[in-house]
């Protein structure tokens, strides 16, 4: 029976994704051991009942995030946070000393030189006050820092995960690298 794993992008650059398909021929050699079920790189729009791993890329910035990684967590089996944006909001929070009505403020309207107006849209979800890390929403079973994390230490955890061991990746990443 193959492993069903997920793979989730929040608010982030997706280079964490980049970095999962730059295992290049290596994805072959686990491939018949996994199947993608849920992911921005295949095309199933609904997240599975019960994943067995779930690789989260971005921070938790929107409500539509944090109802996502609310629901991912409860289907998910094993929460993996992927890349320093999941890990620790990296990026994402530098908008957190600022207002969100300032920061929306300055981008829609004191910046735009055409159609000086908020974005009012129900597909357009609201940003939380502060953005977060996946761990201050819901248990994280797996930290795989990096910006992004290098392909090898993605590949070393899922092998690692798929032979039934927890990885251990204290000598392979660390903040930023």
């Amino acid at each position: 029976m193959k492993v069903k794993i997920a793979t989730v992008w929040l608010d982030g650059c997706s280079g964490c994704h980049m970095s999962f398909l730059d295992m290049d021929e290596r994805i072959l050699s686990i491939a018949d051991k996994i199947e993608l079920v849920y992911s921005p790189l295949v095309d199933h729009k609904t997240f599975p009942d019960m994943v067995d791993v779930t690789i989260v890329e971005g921070a938790v910035a929107s409500t539509d995030d944090l109802a996502k990684i609310k629901k991912i967590r409860a289907h998910s089996k094993i929460l993996i946070a992927l890349g320093d944006c999941a890990v620790n909001a990296n990026v994402p929070s530098m908008r957190n000393p600022i207002p969100v009505d300032e920061i929306i403020n300055r981008a829609y309207v004191e910046n735009a030189l055409i159609n000086k107006d908020m974005p009012v849209h129900p597909a357009l979800p609201p940003l939380l006050k502060r953005v977060m890390p996946v761990h201050e929403v819901v248990k994280v079973d797996l930290f795989i820092q990096g910006c992004p994390p290098k392909n090898d230490t993605i590949f070393f955890a899922i092998a690692e995960l798929l032979e039934g061991r927890v990885p251990d990746l204290t000598t392979m990443t660390r903040f930023g690298a």
